[in-house]
């Protein structure tokens, strides 16, 4: 593979990641709305910031072995569409579901192509 594609799907996952960890942070917002006092507020936000701790967890793993990231964000979407199943549209779930996926494709497919080095056998 040419060393541009090397470096696109080296990245692409990468930047993918954080845009997907920054759009399920976006959810946390809506504390702000309900009337809450400040400390249930911050109580409130640190746990619906919890998926995008996992998430922050994930990249940084992924940064290193790009086939753990692989997995661990496949196996994100499939926990998500197990717990949403019957619950959600099946629109809402695909908007969290398929980044999820995309990611670990990518992940994977960075890590398939990666340039390999061979043992000295001397």
């Amino acid at each position: 593979m040419k060393e541009k594609g090397r470096k696109i799907l080296l990245w692409a996952p990468r930047v993918l990641g954080i845009l997907f960890a920054a759009f399920i942070s976006m959810f946390a917002l809506d504390v702000f709305g309900v009337g809450y006092t400040l400390w249930e507020t911050l109580v409130a936000l640190f746990m619906h910031l919890i998926p995008t701790y996992i998430l922050i967890i994930v990249i940084i793993l992924a940064w290193r072995w790009a086939w753990v990231g692989g997995a661990l964000f496949i196996g994100l979407g499939v926990l998500y569409i197990a717990m949403a199943w019957g619950n959600l549209p099946f629109t809402a779930i695909n908007s969290i579901a398929l980044p999820a996926f995309l990611t670990g494709c990518l992940y994977l497919a960075s890590w398939f192509t990666r340039p390999r080095v061979k043992a000295d056998r001397s």
